[in-house]
């Protein structure tokens, strides 16, 4: 079942690891039952020969009570002797066509198991064969579609800032400036969506790609919260940085960014007016710690375990695919990190996540 490929494939080897975990314990179950139904099969056979061997014993004893000549016991103890010698042959007969007929038993056992496991990994090989062939398919036709989504949208971009730098003066000008930077935005939206996109079809297919150097973990943190101020002070959200002295890590900065971007973003729209978001920062001597912490509204106990699956949002709000927070956790597990959150409703979440500083992680992956 093992292939060299399915490194590429997480999915694949936790399903492959599975399949052999189930088959060693179904090996298992199926030896014991077998080693308890022959030792029930012994002890029974076992106690019907001490039965017979005690009527038999029995029956001498009466024999030997009854008066007989000299000749007659003789004779007797001779005949005795050949029936316990035929007793033992027929036996051991007996226990070696027993032995053999279990052996045959297991044997066939085996074969009959190892035939049905032969055809279900062929069966499971064909399908993932012709998954690989469709996933190819969706891949070459989302590098299509990307490609001419991303050129139309960069065209209707420039658009938007010409008519930003040339609208006139006045009333008729503000309006196509504010329609202008409207255009701007739902762009925007729109190269996350295609990027979110592709982004999924990289991790499911294996091949999400990483650029690690040498990176210090706030510059990251003054980045993001640089890049989030117009937004929070148009909420009257407080930013605020809580970090601690920090060295170089091997990071891929874009990648980190994305994750901090993911996670400021989201407390930023689940939290009122008037609150506050933190991201923190700080090191130990072999990870790099982050966290964004928000006052909102908070996840409940049920949606908590969720929160990271693909298309799931903790609201209603229709303006994204719900992919952001699988987007990231898939980001950081690729560093060899590992992201997890704690929330309460009605007082606020804090999303964690820690990456290896050193390249080991990255290699482990």
């Amino acid at each position: 079942m093992g292939n060299p490929d399915d490194n590429k494939h997480p999915q694949r080897a936790q399903t492959d690891e599975s399949l052999r975990g189930e088959r060693d314990k179904a090996d298992a179950h199926v030896e014991g039952v077998q080693g308890e139904v022959d030792a029930q099969a012994d002890e029974v056979l076992e106690l019907a020969r001490q039965r017979a061997d005690e009527l038999l014993r029995a029956a001498r004893e009466d024999a030997d009570r009854s008066p007989q000549t000299a000749v007659a016991e003789a004779a007797a103890e001779d005949e005795r002797a050949q029936a316990d010698a035929a007793l033992v042959q027929e036996r051991s007969a007996a226990d070696g066509a027993l032995g053999r007929e279990r052996v045959e038993r297991r044997r066939y056992l085996a074969d009959f198991l190892a035939s049905e496991r032969e055809a279900t990994d062929q069966d499971l090989g064909g399908e993932r064969a012709q998954a690989d062939t469709l996933v190819a398919a969706r891949d070459e036709f989302l590098a299509t579609v990307s490609h001419d989504l991303r050129t139309l949208l960069g065209g209707l971009s420039l658009s938007a800032s010409l008519v930003l730098a040339h609208a006139p003066d006045g009333d008729p000008g503000n309006d196509l400036r504010r329609h202008a930077a409207r255009s701007q935005r739902l762009v925007a939206r729109m190269n996350r969506l295609v990027n979110d996109l592709l982004d999924v079809a990289s991790i499911e297919a294996g091949k999400l790609a990483l650029f690690p150097e040498l990176v210090v973990p706030s510059r990251l943190v003054h980045d993001t919260l640089d890049a989030f101020e117009p937004v929070a002070a148009a909420k009257r959200i407080m930013l605020v940085a809580d970090e601690s002295p920090t060295g170089p890590a091997w990071l891929d900065d874009g990648r980190v960014l994305q994750v901090l971007g993911n996670l400021v973003g989201n407390a930023i729209k689940f939290t009122p007016a008037e609150g506050r978001v933190t991201l923190r920062v700080g090191t130990d001597r072999r990870e790099v710690h982050f966290s964004v912490s928000d006052t909102g509204v908070g996840i409940s106990a049920e949606d908590l375990p969720g929160t990271f699956e693909r298309f799931r949002q903790v609201s209603k709000d229709p303006r994204g695919l719900g992919l952001g927070l699988h987007i990231s956790k898939s980001i950081v597990e690729a560093h060899g990190g590992r992201m997890w959150a704690e929330s309460e409703v009605g007082v606020g979440s804090t999303f964690f996540f820690a990456l290896p500083i050193g390249v080991d992680g990255l290699m482990n992956s």
